[in-house]
């Protein structure tokens, strides 16, 4: 938009968009400070000129190795077994696809200490399916590394499910058709049409699964244990290092913040308005 004389105005506030009331304006900004003041305090006592010292130690380069070992073998069970799955929910007619759908959505809302819970009352020794994994193939999840790999597939499975689900129902079933008219086979269609197609989604729930994964504590802390070099994963390292190091807890602490930034960065055209 140009002024008399050819200078340039800024664009003015969309006039089809009414302005808040004052009290829920005053209201939204506290709202904004809840949620910025943490991360400012945060900041705020973050060691800098000491950070690669600290992120140096081998406790936390320990942890880290865990951590990346388990959220990437989680993420790619996420994938593997979340695939299938939102298939199912977008494109079958369950009997009972609300029933499902909540037990897909349950571990995002599920306190992860009950999540752990229910993972060693499922697969523990003891457990409903542990017992018979323990006496005939002699496998042991509780505890181990593996198991934390469990804990962390199990609560970031949803949001790789969900996304892709999402994905698949608003791209509908209009190409897959087309493509078999033409006499693609189901494999064809699914790996040259429909993969494709979602392939942003994909993206994003991989990415999402891999930062929860990242950022699991209670269902592992609970399952998996915290052992050093096995399920001792950054969370749980920080977690500790409040009471030791507070300067390393608060250096890992930004470590898993800036994952979580740099997902929801990566993520800002899907998720979020420009």
């Amino acid at each position: 938009m140009s002024a008399p004389g050819g200078a340039r105005t800024a664009p003015g506030p969309d006039p089809g968009v009414s302005r808040p009331p004052a009290a829920l304006t005053i209201v939204g900004f506290v709202a904004l400070g809840l949620l910025a003041l943490p991360i400012v305090g945060l900041l705020q006592r973050a060691p800098w000129s000491a950070l690669p010292t600290v992120l140096g130690e081998s406790e936390v380069l320990e942890a880290l190795r865990v951590s990346l070992i388990v959220s990437l073998v989680a993420t790619a069970a996420c994938v593997v077994l979340g695939l299938p799955l939102a298939f199912v929910l977008a494109r079958r007619r369950l009997r009972f696809g609300r029933v499902v759908r909540a037990l897909v959505m349950l571990p995002m809302v599920l306190p992860p200490v009950v999540a752990g819970t229910a993972l060693l009352f499922a697969l523990g020794r003891r457990g409903l399916v542990g017992q018979w994994l323990d006496s005939w193939f002699g496998v042991s999840l509780p505890f181990t590394t593996a198991g934390a790999v469990v804990a962390a597939a199990f609560v970031a499975l949803p949001f790789f499910v969900v996304t892709v689900e999402a994905a698949l129902r608003q791209a509908g079933d209009d190409l897959d058709e087309a493509a078999a008219t033409l006499g693609a086979g189901a494999w064809s269609t699914l790996l040259h049409v429909t993969l494709p197609t979602i392939r942003p989604a994909l993206a994003a729930g991989t990415a999402l699964a891999w930062a929860r994964a990242v950022g699991e504590f209670g269902a592992t802390l609970t399952f998996a244990g915290n052992f050093p070099g096995r399920t001792r994963t950054l969370p749980l390292e920080t977690y500790l290092a409040l009471e030791r190091n507070p300067e390393a807890a608060v250096a890992i602490s930004l470590v898993l913040m800036a994952v979580a930034l740099a997902v929801l960065v990566t993520l800002r055209d899907r998720w979020m308005p420009r």
